[in-house]
């Protein structure tokens, strides 16, 4: 005799909000839902098994008898409309989770290698003068005016300051799907990048998903969140966090980083029409247009409502061509180091081979599942 389960259909309700699935993928993926939501029929155990798993959603937590209540385990910046996100979605918990065990192996490792503190990490605060940090933080990253010459590209930017963030000992993963699940894909609309901020082991995690231009302001951002010694999920949008002091300094300290006003004063224009300046500023400097809108408002060249209209100008523009997202695809073994940090993936190899990790747990950590992936990895990274 099969056995059926009761499910609470608010409970299944909130399943379906949290999981992250497009309508058309939903529908065609849950034929039975409306069913068991209306309770024209039950679920079998295993059918029960195969939804949580398909919705991301803990299989306990179908049991209850309402909706538990799920919060973001670190502090949440994020808005919609001047307003806190209220319910996170299964693959922003299970990436901040993941990245949460990858910081507590690393630290613990930090500290039985006898390494000591990043002096960097919290050597700031939201009462420093905005030049003064952004210098702090260029020299962390070393992102000068040469650099900036020498790049090509947008993904140039992006991985040298990458690559600059991880030799100063951050550890930077940048990814636009949850673990390797390609299905998975992340939403730049739910959140752009956090920050994990520890003495021993500081992680910026950046979503891959959006276009580089945006990657970069991100990363700029987080790890002024580690120069201030501040975990945050956090909200990038200028038109949302005026009354977040937190978030307008990191912001403030990233737009100057990467559009240096000094600089940028001998090459904006203010005789000449915006819309024209707009994309060759974005060019020049490697960042987004809206990102030059900011330090043109800065500047004090136009008011904040004028600001507005130009930033939903460009948000539209920017919609309409759609996002330049990098690819999750390409050469697997060139692509998961940048995921899960190369800084990070190099010290849990080395671990694993001296003997000092478990395999299971360190294919756990990075995610793969083969003897053979993970050693090639490691030739790859050049800890074999």
């Amino acid at each position: 005799m099969t056995v059926r389960v009761d499910v609470a259909p608010e409970v299944l309700r909130w399943a379906r909000a949290r999981s992250g699935i497009d309508d058309e993928t939903w529908t065609t993926r849950f034929k039975d839902f409306d069913a068991w939501l209306n309770g024209d029929k039950k679920p079998t155990a295993k059918q029960l098994q195969a939804f949580a798993t398909k919705a991301h959603a803990p299989f306990g937590y179908l049991l209850l008898s309402e909706p538990p209540v799920e919060e973001v385990p670190i502090p949440d910046f994020r808005t919609v409309g001047n307003r806190p996100v209220t319910q996170p979605g299964a693959d922003l918990l299970d990436v901040i989770y993941q990245c949460q065990r990858r910081q507590d192996w690393y630290r613990t490792n930090q500290l039985i290698l006898g390494e000591g503190e990043l002096e960097f990490v919290g050597s700031s605060t939201i009462d420093a003068p905005i030049v003064e940090a952004a210098d702090a933080l260029r020299r962390l990253v070393d992102w000068t005016r040469e650099t900036r010459s020498e790049l090509t590209s947008w993904d140039d930017a992006v991985a040298t300051m990458r690559e600059n963030a991880e030799s100063a000992g951050v550890l930077v993963m940048i990814s636009g799907i949850v673990g390797s699940n390609t299905h998975r894909k992340l939403d730049p609309a739910d959140f752009r990048g956090f920050a994990l901020v520890d003495p021993h082991a500081s992680i910026v995690f950046v979503n891959g998903a959006d276009s580089k231009s945006a990657q970069l302001f991100t990363l700029a951002h987080e790890l002024a969140h580690v120069l201030l010694g501040s975990t945050a999920l956090s909200d990038l949008a200028g038109d949302s966090i005026r009354s977040n002091a937190t978030e307008l300094w990191c912001n403030q300290i990233a737009a100057e980083l990467l559009v240096p006003m000094e600089e940028f004063r001998l090459r904006f224009d203010p005789e000449v029409e915006l819309g024209g300046q707009l994309r060759v500023l974005a060019e020049l400097f490697r960042v987004s247009a809206q990102v030059i809108l900011g330090q043109i408002r800065a500047g004090g060249w136009i008011d904040w409502d004028r600001y507005m209209v130009e930033l939903r100008s460009e948000r539209a523009r920017v919609s309409d061509l759609g996002r330049s997202a990098s690819s999750t695809g390409g050469n697997f073994y060139n692509s998961k180091p940048v995921q899960v940090s190369k800084r990070f993936a190099r010290e849990l190899i080395a671990s694993t081979l001296e003997s000092r990790t478990g395999y299971s747990e360190a294919f756990r950590l990075l995610d793969v599942s083969k003897t053979d992936t993970f050693n090639k990895l490691g030739t790859q990274l050049g800890v074999a």
